[in-house]
């Protein structure tokens, strides 16, 4: 995690920082990042003056014909739509949003639904994230034609991540894997039940407070901040704190919060285990 720029404010750092791709609250289909500006705040301005249709001057006071003329504007771009995104997508091309749902619905069986728990503790597996199978380049041409998708889920009455494979071409799922102690990357619904977590803990204190000292507002829910984070393994720490000591077999998270449009609050060492639902500090 990269930092910079720290500055203390109460009695946490707010950091302006830029975080590795964890998952985080605008968790939307695709985050892109803001162009950059030149450093007169003008997008792609050069030295010099400029005249008022945005063309550079000449520096000529106007007398001679050489070097006077002035650079007409040019015409205003075409904006085209995006293209209308299909129900199903060819070869390697990325899940579209109906195959992202048909995937989740045919991994979700009545077995895995009836049997495993989200991070709630309600029924049904913890989603975490759908992605396209690469094909075997071993296989058949028929076989890497198919469309297969991974759907990985974490089931908390087991603590065990789910794979499960599915031929989106037949609709059938043809393989799973669970993996008791495997922790992937956490989801969306993992960092809002963590932070929930933290805020209602006594260790969120001076997280309220700074949220308050930035914003002038109370800090009551996830919903209020931008929200990152990353799976806590204690392995990775030398001294943890006897509630954090079931974290790897339990699933735990350090989440960090972000005032929307402000500085990121410095949580990293409040962590919290989403099985045992308990918060921890690191020293």
């Amino acid at each position: 995690m990269a930092g910079g720029a720290i500055a203390v404010a109460g009695t946490a750092a707010m950091v302006a920082v830029t975080l590795p791709g964890m998952a985080g609250a605008d968790e939307g289909k695709a985050d892109r990042p803001a162009q950059g500006q030149s450093q007169n705040g003008t997008p792609g301005a050069s030295d010099g003056d400029t005249t008022a249709n945005g063309a550079r001057s000449s520096g000529d006071d106007g007398g001679g014909a050489q070097g006077s003329g002035s650079a007409e504007a040019p015409p205003p771009a075409d904006v085209l739509p995006a293209p209308v995104e299909g129900e199903k997508g060819i070869g390697s091309d990325p899940l579209t949003d109906d195959e992202l749902d048909r995937a989740q619905q045919l991994a979700t069986g009545d077995d895995l639904q009836r049997s495993a728990r989200d991070v709630a503790g309600k029924k049904g597996p913890e989603h975490l994230y759908t992605s396209l199978q690469e094909p075997d380049p071993n296989a058949s041409a028929a076989q890497q034609g198919k469309r297969m998708a991974e759907v990985v889920f974490y089931d908390y009455g087991k603590e065990a991540a789910v794979t499960k494979t599915v031929d989106l071409t037949s609709g059938k799922v043809v393989d799973t894997v669970t993996r008791v102690g495997a922790q992937p990357p956490a989801s969306a619904g993992e960092l809002a039940e963590a932070a929930r977590l933290l805020i209602a803990h006594p260790l969120g204190k001076d997280l309220k407070q700074d949220f308050r000292h930035a914003t002038g507002k109370e800090l009551t829910d996830p919903g209020q901040a931008e929200l990152s984070g990353f799976v806590f393994s204690k392995q990775t720490t030398l001294k943890i704190p006897g509630v954090l000591k079931d974290c790897g077999k339990n699933r735990c998270v350090s989440v960090v919060f972000k005032v929307k449009d402000g500085p990121w609050f410095d949580t990293r060492k409040s962590v919290v285990d989403l099985s045992a639902r308990t918060v921890g500090r690191l020293g």
